[in-house]
C-alpha cells in the first residue's frame, strides 16, 4: 500500500461546489481513484478519525466541522502517492500554499482548507481502512 494515499474533500469545499473541480485535479495529477464516496461523517466518526488530536485546542472545532456536512472520502493510487498528494494539495495554510495547489485555489482558511491528505504510508493505510472495506477498493489489475 505504499503507493496509496487517503484524501478527503472537506465540507467547506463540498458546500462551495468545488467537489468536481477538485476531483478533476486528482485525475489531472494522474492519481487512480480506487474508491470514492460522498458521506456525512458523524461526530463520533470524526472524533475517531481525528483521535490522534484529542486534547489539542483545535480538536473540538475540527471534529464539529468535519461532521457538519457532506464530504467526499477517496482512496488514491499513484507512485509515491502520499508525497505526490501532499504536493498537489499544498500547505495547510492556504496563504502559504503554492499557486496552483488545491488549497491555494479552494481553501478559505487554515481550519477550512478544502482537503485532507495522509501524512505517511502508515497513516494512509489506517485512514483508508477507517472508511473503506477491502471489497470497496477497485483492484489495480
Amino acid at each position: 500500500m505504499s503507493n496509496l494515499t487517503f484524501a478527503i474533500i472537506k465540507p467547506d469545499a463540498v458546500k462551495n461546489g468545488d467537489t468536481g473541480k477538485i476531483y478533476d485535479r486528482i485525475i489531472s495529477a494522474e492519481f487512480k481513484v480506487l474508491s470514492a464516496k460522498l458521506i456525512n461523517m458523524t461526530l463520533a466518526q470524526a472524533q475517531g478519525f481525528y483521535g490522534v488530536h484529542a486534547g489539542k485546542p483545535f480538536y473540538d472545532e475540527l471534529t464539529e466541522f468535519m461532521s457538519s456536512s457532506q464530504s467526499m472520502v477517496l482512496a488514491l493510487e499513484k507512485d509515491n502517492a502520499v508525497s505526490a498528494w501532499r504536493e498537489t494539495i499544498g500547505a495547510t495554510n492556504p496563504k502559504e500554499a503554492d499557486a496552483g495547489t488545491i488549497r491555494h485555489d479552494f481553501a478559505t482558511s487554515i481550519g477550512e482548507n478544502a482537503v485532507h491528505g495522509s501524512d505517511s504510508d502508515e497513516n494512509a493505510r489506517k485512514e483508508i481502512g477507517f472508511f473503506f472495506s477491502e471489497a470497496e477498493l477497485i483492484s489495480n489489475q
